[in-house]
């Protein structure tokens, strides 16, 4: 399958399922913008990428997700390079045991999971949209399941810590998001998909114990494993077309009955439109 003349970004492409990701549209001979918040990492990955695909076509552009300003540069930064943007990948999380904030004040797994790809993809709507047809991939986890949408207590504020229901709520945010773009870009010719890629051993689990890190190392899956749903989306012509689903090993499933919840999709726009402080509706 070729990918020649595509030009595609990858968030959190230095390590894990985004690198992976980032190197399989690179063997289709896409060109591959990653962006990665670390230069060091980042520019490793590239030259990663370059020597073992025979790509050249890989850019780099450095951006921490949390911060909302940075999101504007790389925006800014892309658009004055590329003329199209065929395939987003929104990649990049976090999932922090301990509350800590961003630098704009909001809790950082709900900055990074959900506001980061919420912001980034609406400021690159316009090229995308002048791409089509293209598509939207959002790394979701089936950990939205477990979660329920609290209004009142979004940064995770009034209620106890509890890494997995912060961290689920973010991801169930990321599929509120993900079918209502999906109904605001109806006939464009953009689609918008959310993928579960399993349990993957990568740096997500990094602020976890040792002893979940080496479970995680023991019995979870590789990131080739673990992004070839993520790559399944981008590249193949098996999804033209199909838009506001959710896929798990390549196949179209349910999500929870909560993420489909067109009241809560409605307002979690509305609300991260302020937070983001975006001139849309």
């Amino acid at each position: 399958m070729s990918m020649e003349g595509k030009i595609c970004m990858v968030t959190g492409a230095n390590s894990g399922i985004g690198k992976e990701t980032a190197k399989a549209l690179s063997e289709m001979n896409a060109t591959v913008v990653l962006v990665c918040r670390d230069k060091e990492r980042g520019e490793k990955a590239r030259e990663d990428i370059i020597n073992q695909t025979g790509n050249k076509n890989i850019d780099l552009i450095l951006c921490d997700l949390s911060s909302q300003e940075q999101i504007r540069k790389l925006v800014t930064e892309f658009k004055e390079k590329y003329q199209n943007l065929h395939v987003l990948i929104n990649n990049a999380g976090v999932m922090l045991k301990k509350r800590v904030i961003s630098i704009d004040g909001i809790e950082m797994n709900f900055a990074v999971n959900h506001l980061a790809p919420f912001l980034l993809t609406n400021l690159l709507l316009d090229v995308i949209k002048k791409s089509a047809p293209s598509r939207i991939v959002i790394v979701s986890s089936a950990a939205h399941r477990m979660a329920k949408m609290d209004f009142d207590d979004l940064q995770s504020e009034k209620k106890k810590y509890r890494l997995f229901r912060v961290y689920g709520v973010s991801k169930l945010a990321v599929m509120l998001f993900t079918y209502e773009l999906s109904r605001k870009l109806d006939g464009t010719g953009v689609t918008v998909n959310a993928l579960h890629p399993g349990l993957v051993n990568t740096n997500l689990g990094r602020d976890q114990s040792k002893f979940s890190q080496g479970f995680g190392k023991a019995f979870f899956k590789s990131p080739e494993k673990g992004a070839e749903t993520s790559i399944y989306l981008a590249s193949t012509p098996d999804v033209e077309g199909i838009t506001g689903k959710y896929w798990i090993k390549k196949e179209q499933h349910k999500s929870s009955e909560g993420s489909y919840n067109l009241e809560y999709a409605e307002k979690l726009w509305k609300i991260c439109v302020e937070m983001t402080k975006l001139d849309i509706q």
